[in-house]
């Protein structure tokens, strides 16, 4: 197959970040995706109804004139978030909720620290029929890192389904072939979202042959073997999983100093990876549920109108992208061959 055509797709996780960076991320994001949930971990986080507003102006603002792409808010959850909040955040259109667990990733310090306490908010978010987003991980300095994710499940994930039937929940950027056992096995109201670098690369891509900064990104990349679940799953096209990038940008010197911080940027490519990945999988027919289909069912929104077309033709990704500030962010897999390109 040479060419394929695929309803408009949707990016389920994204990180837009804010001020200057929005000229490039929205643009970037609004060239083939039609909505994207936008992730509240901003400096200060998106905690209230007023901010949710005030954010998805200057989205809106950054986007090109020639373009209907739809923003879709979400609320940071922190341990002093009431039912209020809930309220008055669904009121202007929010429609999901994230936990983050403190310390868990960029900008989470003000995250939550007992889950337990947010069970009456969960309460009010399943009553309104508000999503909750899930960063999967416990961030206890005694586990693992690499077993964060399994004992989130473990812990806390097992317990918050059980107790909230009705409530849906994404459970985000999974990366372990556990979480894809767990939502298998879970009620309909559980799905995931599965990034392109988790479905590309595993921890080798990471750090064998030395440290390679622009792969880091959190949930950190897993053995192969979970890599491999995860490339397994999607390709059986089943509807409880669907496409979130979780397009992450930092600048360049950031990402290379000594904080090493979190995050892939692929919003310039992220279509065509994921394209990619499924004819290496010869499951280019399941595509257009992953990146079309699934998602807006299980968030209750009509499919999108309108087709973009791909074909099978070689390119190379930039080594970097210059910023409006004149800094540099390097993307996903700079420098490299995609073998599936947009088509204008």
């Amino acid at each position: 197959m040479t060419h394929i055509k695929i309803q408009t797709p949707d990016d389920w996780h994204l990180h837009f970040r804010d001020g200057d960076m929005l000229n490039e991320t929205v643009p970037a994001t609004a060239r083939c995706f039609k909505r994207a949930i936008v992730m509240p971990n901003l400096v200060p986080p998106i905690t209230d109804a007023n901010m949710v507003v005030n954010y998805r102006k200057r989205i809106l603002d950054a986007r090109p004139s020639d373009n209907n792409f739809e923003p879709l808010m979400t609320l940071y959850l922190t341990n002093d978030t009431t039912r209020e909040d809930i309220i008055l955040a669904k009121e202007v259109g929010t429609v999901a909720a994230k936990l983050y667990p403190a310390g868990a990733t960029t900008h989470s310090d003000a995250a939550v620290k007992s889950l337990e306490d947010l069970y009456p908010i969960f309460e009010e978010m399943q009553e309104v029929g508000m999503l909750l987003l899930i960063h999967g991980e416990v961030t206890d300095n005694h586990i693992d890192i690499f077993d964060r994710e399994k004992e989130f499940i473990d812990r806390h994930l097992t317990k918050i389904v059980a107790s909230f039937p009705d409530l849906k929940i994404v459970f985000e950027h999974i990366t372990t072939k556990d979480a894809v056992d767990f939502v298998l096995a879970s009620n309909d109201n559980l799905a995931a979202t599965i990034t392109p670098q988790h479905l590309l690369l595993n921890r080798n891509d990471l750090l064998a042959g030395g440290i390679r900064p622009h792969n880091y990104c959190l949930p950190v990349l897993k053995r192969g073997t979970h890599q491999q679940a995860l490339r397994k799953v999607v390709a059986t096209g089943n509807k409880k999983f669907f496409l979130g990038t979780d397009s992450a940008p930092h600048e360049k010197h950031m990402k290379e100093s000594s904080c090493g911080c979190a995050g892939c940027y692929s919003a310039r490519s992220a279509i065509e990876i994921y394209t990619q990945v499924f004819d290496e999988l010869d499951a280019l027919d399941k595509l257009e549920g992953f990146a079309s289909h699934h998602g807006a069912d299980f968030y209750g929104l009509p499919r999108n109108n309108g087709v973009i077309k791909l074909v099978k033709e070689d390119w190379i990704i930039p080594e970097q992208i210059i910023l409006p500030n004149g800094n540099t962010v390097v993307p996903f897999l700079a420098g490299q061959k995609c073998t599936w390109k947009l088509k204008d």
